[in-house]
């Protein structure tokens, strides 16, 4: 039998989601009496609720009851501890598309439709609607902070050459495949089991017990699978379990919510946009002396993950880049839009843009080729200490680099290129490099813990539960494959349960890339404390050494000794050792529990060691523009992405795949656009253009670094891969700044805001050809 790790092995629900057999909560047959609810929403972005009448949506036909906010048994806070998010408003209204209230029917159709009869009146105040205007007004849902490091002020001053640049980049909607939903059952003595789509069961179950006013263990969350997360349900999905719980505590029946993609859209919150503004300073050779960057994040109208997004934007501020003299502050804009929240990359993504567009810009003041300025920047070429006071270790810049530029055929194709821009005067092409640092670890240190339960059964099958959440990515298998190369058992053996906060209690979200390090690090102590109890029993039973115990191919093996010489082995499959273990009265079940080494934080500082380790990885592409019309196309990607010693390269392999897409629809397609009134329009897929098949580049060549095991203790050597490669898609927005360049002579600096629609491409043609003439 092969080793279980490192091995290709498909998802474990692979044939399920195919055929159609997967069961999601929409899925899970209604128990007789089940209910079902709607939400009334604000229509307007800022207001004072003066009135709320209910009564017609009250008795309309099929309605059983209406809730508000004077409905709530407990808290009427969705937020964290000291920090405040209503389930439903009370007076005062912050954006268009905020619950008010909730209607509970016999059928969904009934709730929907007496949802619409509610009555609203509400007093319209002015609205914030974006980032510029809350920084005049110094609207910030916290106070802004700076990572600093050396004295920019003076370097800027003398430095040989500055420039200084602007420029936004829009959010993203989650667009998960399965919306916000939530099924909530009620038990006898007032517990309550959820059912939750939700990346953070633990959250889940936190908010539901202080909506309704009771201890912790009086809900049980249940997560099976996820139809798609993104980071769109690790705090959004909590306020919708909470609205069905309290829809199930007050009826004493089952409730089920969940939102269509119209709802979904304008109730929950986004991937943050940001507003940049930087001075940068060089020398004559193109080494980056010095940088001064403001980066003002949309935040909507609550705190919910700002804090976080925006520490990782200010971290990820240098990408790939030793920089002498930093300042870079993070403004956390209060808009009267969706409260902002988490999404794959975290600030990351929006973080790194800065240093991609200062090197284009640097390049073109030289006259010097964009890509040898980069290199010239890099980790460990000079300075390998981050602004943040992080060693940049097991450093894979350089190599990564030289790999996908060589696999991309640069040289040549920066000839093809440039020979077909100067044959076509309508379409252009353009390339773009970019080489990818990326820190893993919860900037929250107290988080990056995990809890893991194992039972291994008599036949030797074996049950494994942990905090983690699948929700598409390949968890669970990476998870079960640590847990059968600790047994030394085929995959089959091993069933993974749905995640439960009766399991596995005060777990962290599966988010910020850190599912497997964690999960797969807590089921393997499970799993290893087993089989210790296992080799300690069969040592003593069988009168030999415990190293004389040997697990192999599904087996155990047991060398005995002779006097004078070796003896014979004995040889029992692995259900008969635990058989054996169970009559020798040997406890086959334990938990794990697991905290990452080393980080810590001061967030006040904004100094410290937030990240276990980094992930590198280096991207190429290629587009066409059409000049007219301003449409693009991915033509080609290259990519090359540091795995450490990868759990599972298939799932992997699909990680980076989707994760490079999903990042192409952000920087090019994916637009949010607001009415004059904050009310959201693009609300579904009419309007609202993620990436489909064809937009999926027409050479796609993704490479895993070879031979590069992680040198921290991360499990069995691995390294995450769920978020890093969406930012490699930034070498998109390189490329298409390349061929807008090509389009006007290159004679002017290119300012692109993202997303990279047609009208944005021809407005970046037309301001560089204005700036060149």
């Amino acid at each position: 039998m092969k080793g279980q790790v490192h091995a290709a092995q498909r998802h474990d629900s692979a044939l399920k989601h195919v055929t159609g057999q997967a069961l999601y909560i929409d899925d899970i047959a209604e128990p007789p009496g089940t209910l079902h609810a709607a939400l009334v929403l604000s229509p307007i972005a800022s207001g004072r609720l003066k009135k709320l009448d209910l009564s017609m949506a009250g008795s309309s036909p099929g309605v059983v009851a209406v809730f508000a906010a004077g409905d709530i048994p407990g808290r009427n806070n969705i937020a964290s501890p000291g920090k405040q998010e209503p389930l439903f408003a009370e007076d005062k209204v912050e954006h268009a598309g905020q619950p008010l209230a909730m209607v509970v029917a016999h059928s969904l159709d009934a709730a929907r439709a007496a949802a619409e009869h509610a009555k609203l009146d509400i007093e319209p105040t002015e609205a914030i609607l974006d980032i510029q205007t809350a920084l005049r007004k110094q609207a910030y849902v916290q106070a802004p902070s700076t990572i600093l490091r050396g004295n920019p002020d003076a370097a800027l001053q003398t430095a040989p050459h500055k420039l200084t640049a602007e420029f936004s980049v829009g959010g993203q909607e989650h667009f998960y495949l399965e919306g916000q939903v939530a099924f909530a059952l009620p038990g006898e003595d007032s517990d309550l089991l959820v059912h939750s789509s939700t990346q953070h069961p633990t959250e889940v179950q936190h908010v539901c017990a202080q909506v309704l006013g009771c201890d912790y263990n009086r809900v049980t969350t249940v997560v099976r699978r996820l139809g798609g997360g993104f980071g769109g349900k690790e705090s959004n999905a909590s306020w919708v379990a909470a609205a069905a719980a309290l829809g199930a505590a007050k009826t004493g029946r089952p409730v089920k919510l969940r939102l269509p993609r119209e709802i979904d859209m304008v109730a929950t919150g986004k991937r943050h946009g940001f507003d940049y503004r930087y001075t940068v300073g060089f020398d004559d050779e193109g080494h980056v002396l010095a940088l001064d960057a403001v980066l003002a994040a949309d935040a909507g109208w609550s705190l919910d993950m700002t804090p976080g997004v925006v520490a990782r934007a200010l971290t990820h501020v240098d990408n790939a880049y030793w920089i002498p003299h930093v300042r870079a502050t993070g403004y956390s804009c209060r808009t009267n839009k969706q409260s902002n929240t988490a999404f794959r990359g975290f600030g990351g993504p929006q973080g790194v843009l800065v240093m991609e567009d200062a090197i284009d810009r640097i390049a073109r003041h030289l006259g010097r080729d964009a890509n040898e300025i980069r290199a010239l920047n890099f980790y460990g070429t000079a300075g390998d200490e981050t602004p943040y006071g992080q060693k940049v270790d097991e450093n894979h810049l350089a190599r990564c680099w030289a790999e996908v530029k060589q696999a991309g055929e640069w040289d040549r194709r920066r000839a093809e290129v440039d020979a077909f821009n100067k044959a076509n005067p309508v379409l252009k092409r353009g390339l773009g490099l970019f080489p990818l640092k990326f820190g893993i670890s919860f900037n929250i240190p107290h988080m990056n813990q995990a809890g893991a339960l194992v039972h291994v059964y008599t036949d030797g099958s074996i049950r494994l539960n942990h905090g983690g959440t699948e929700m598409g990515q390949g968890l669970f298998i990476k998870v079960a494959q640590v847990v059968a190369e600790v047994f030394k058992i085929g995959l089959d053996r091993i069933r993974p349960s749905a995640t439960s906060t009766a399991e596995v209690p005060n777990t962290s979200p599966t988010a910020a890339s850190t599912g497997s390090d964690l999960n797969g690090w807590a089921a393997w102590e499970a799993a290893n404390t087993i089989k210790q109890r296992m080799i300690a029993f069969a040592a003593e039973h069988f009168g030999v050494a415990a190293a004389d115990i040997e697990f192999a191919d599904g087996n155990v093996r047991i060398a005995q000794h002779l006097r004078g010489g070796p003896g014979s082995n004995q040889v029992l499959s692995f259900g008969e050792m635990a058989k054996l273990c169970y009559l020798g009265r040997v406890s086959l079940s334990s938990t794990g529990f697991y905290k990452t080494p080393k980080v810590h934080w001061d967030g006040v500082a904004m100094r410290g060691r937030p990240f276990f380790y980094f992930s590198f990885g280096a991207a190429m592409a290629e587009v066409a523009i059409d000049t007219l019309t301003g449409e693009s196309r991915v033509l080609r990607a290259d990519l090359v992405q540091d795995c450490g010693a990868s759990l599972n390269p298939a799932i992997d392999l699909g990680q980076i795949e989707g994760a490079f897409v999903q990042g192409q629809g952000w920087l090019t397609c994916e637009e949010l656009w607001w009415d004059k009134q904050g009310r959201l329009r693009t609300v579904g897929p009419s309007t609202y253009k993620i990436p489909g098949s064809r937009d999926v580049p027409a050479v796609f060549n993704v490479k895993m670094l070879d031979n590069a095991p992680s040198r921290e203790a991360t499990i069995f050597r691995s390294k995450a891969v769920g978020e890093p490669p969406l930012l490699l898609a930034t070498a998109v927005w390189t490329a298409l700044k390349d061929a807008i360049g090509a389009a006007t002579g290159n004679k002017a600096a290119v300012r692109l805001d993202a997303p990279a629609t047609p009208e944005r491409v021809l407005a970046a043609i037309e301001s560089a050809r204005t700036a060149a003439r």
